[in-house]
Parts: C-alpha cells; sequence; structure tokens
C-alpha cells in the first residue's frame, strides 16, 4: 500500500513563491494497492495531476473508487478537471456523506453543470456511481475501510485503510472543542492505533482565537487526537493557504518537539509528491518517505 499526496492545503489553493516545497494545491491523496482499484481521498484541486495509469506506483486495476470527507469547494474543485472523467470506460465510485437536502448525486450534478462548468454531470462519459456513508463498514477489494463521522461544519466523515495489518485514518477537517480537551468517540474509533494519521492542522493558537467555530484545529489539537488514538505517525495535513514553506518548517519543529515522550513516534508535515509506503513493517521507521518530505 502507498500513499501519494497531490495536494495539501485547506481553503482555498496557493500559488505564491513561498509556498512551492510543501505546494499549493488543495486536499487530495490517492492510495495505490497493487491489482485493487485506485482510491482517491477528496477532490482538491490537485486532482488533475493524478494520473490512474502510473504503472511505475502501482499496478491497479482500473477502476477508481473515492472517498470524499465533505462537499466544501476545496475538497470537490477538481473533479470536473479530472481527465478519466472525460473518457470512455472509466469506472467511477464515489462515497461521500449524506447531505441535508437531496442526495449526493444531485450536490455533485449541482457542482458539474453550467454555469460553472461547460457540461453537466449526466454528459461526461464515465460511469459514475454515488453511495452515501456516514458510520459505515466496507471494503475495496482486500482493503478494509472504516467511515464515522467528524466534527466540522456541514456533514462530514473521515475514513480508516487497513490492509494486511497496515492502518492509516484521513480526518482532512476537524473542529476542535473551544478548551481543545477531549476527542469524540467516532474519531478515536477511526484513529485507534494507526500507523499514520493523516490529520488537518490548519490554524495556529492565535488563528483559531480568532476563527474558534470555523471548523478546524490546530497542530496541537492534531498531536492530541494522535496520543489519544496512540497513532504511530501523526503527518499534519490541510495546511493554511497563506501558511510559508518557513513557517511550516516552524511548526513542524515545534510539534515535534512536543511531542517528546508521547506515544508519536513519527511526525511529518504532508507535501505535494511525498508518498508514504509500507515496506514490511507497521513501525514509522519503516514507512519510506518519498517527494515532498522534510
Amino acid at each position: 500500500m502507498r500513499l501519494v499526496f497531490h495536494g495539501v492545503r485547506g481553503s482555498f489553493p496557493s500559488a505564491r513563491a513561498s509556498t512551492w516545497r510543501y505546494g499549493g494545491n488543495t486536499a487530495v491523496a490517492s492510495v495505490w494497492v497493487d491489482h485493487e482499484p485506485l482510491i482517491l481521498l477528496d477532490f482538491g484541486s490537485g486532482l488533475p495531476d493524478v494520473d490512474p495509469t502510473d504503472s511505475s506506483v502501482s499496478q491497479t486495476t482500473g477502476r477508481i473508487v473515492a472517498f470524499v470527507s465533505h462537499l466544501h469547494l476545496d475538497h470537490v474543485i477538481g473533479l470536473p478537471f479530472f481527465p478519466p472523467l472525460h473518457q470512455e470506460g472509466t469506472e467511477l465510485d464515489i462515497y461521500g456523506p449524506p447531505q441535508p437536502s437531496g442526495s449526493l448525486a444531485d450536490a455533485f450534478a449541482a457542482l458539474i453543470r453550467p454555469p460553472f462548468f461547460p457540461l453537466q454531470l449526466a454528459d461526461v462519459r464515465a460511469t459514475v456511481r454515488f453511495h452515501e456513508v456516514f458510520e459505515d463498514d466496507l471494503a475495496v477489494g482486500g482493503v478494509k475501510v472504516k467511515v464515522r463521522p467528524v466534527p466540522h461544519l456541514g456533514p462530514t466523515v473521515g475514513y480508516r485503510f487497513e490492509q494486511d495489518g497496515f492502518a492509516f485514518a484521513y480526518v482532512s477537517d476537524h473542529q476542535a472543542p473551544p478548551s481543545f480537551e477531549g476527542v469524540s468517540d467516532p474519531v478515536l474509533e477511526l484513529c485507534d492505533g494507526v500507523d499514520v494519521l493523516i490529520h488537518e492542522a490548519q490554524y495556529t493558537h492565535e488563528e483559531f482565537a480568532r476563527k474558534p467555530d470555523w471548523g478546524h484545529c490546530t497542530p496541537a489539537y492534531a498531536l492530541l487526537v494522535a496520543k489519544e488514538s496512540v497513532a504511530r505517525c501523526l503527518c499534519l495535513y490541510h495546511h493554511d493557504p497563506r501558511r510559508s514553506d518557513e513557517e511550516l518548517d516552524s511548526i513542524l519543529a515545534d510539534i515535534r518537539q512536543e511531542s517528546e515522550g508521547t506515544p508519536v513516534a513519527e511526525i511529518l508535515a504532508a507535501a505535494e509528491g511525498m508518498s508514504l509506503a509500507r515496506t514490511g513493517s507497521v513501525t514509522p521507521s519503516r514507512l519510506i518517505k518519498g517527494g515532498g518530505e522534510r
């Protein structure tokens, strides 16, 4: 199993020169397992850069299965521009949380239509199927998937993926409690003992104080989630689009120091092109990190 980051920012893309090392695209990652469908995590602005036929990463079946955390624009804006969506023969299964009004399919149809996009969703060449999930357990081939609700603004879920004894959790947007105390039981269930926890860390403490109900959290709260769930490796994600590479370097150094003496053995900051792969052991030291590794 190999995970590759193609977008690591939250809220909106950043094209600033000061963000080129970590990258400026919004949230999207791909999960590659030999002889299984390609798995996508969210549809951020980096999605068009994902090549499902890239055999240098893994040999997949050709089917694409996507797990969307929620439908805020930064997590879905890349889908209309994803080349396989416009190719005959593509089979795309999209999983995501049910919406308060209309179906998941209705919500995406409202996104992909004029005047926002030249085509309607019904006109794309791919075969697209929608599946609403909120508190479910399912499988993609040999990969077990757990879905649980995550505190945020609007219907939001996180995901846990397991294959051959290796597990990682994806919690892209997570509203921290004002007290920064406690983690919801569904989130703890997702993250329990995972080898890698991919968790948002968008705000500094000062920014959170100004935006305490905007749906996000801090690196310190991400570390709390990792500690409470006994995650082995924490990967900070969903960086603020205004955060420079140097500021992210500083945040990473500070949270690594704060983690000393905790069960969290390793802390990373996600970057475009970074890949995480299991190499035969579940310990973080045996994860291969490539591309944007800091």
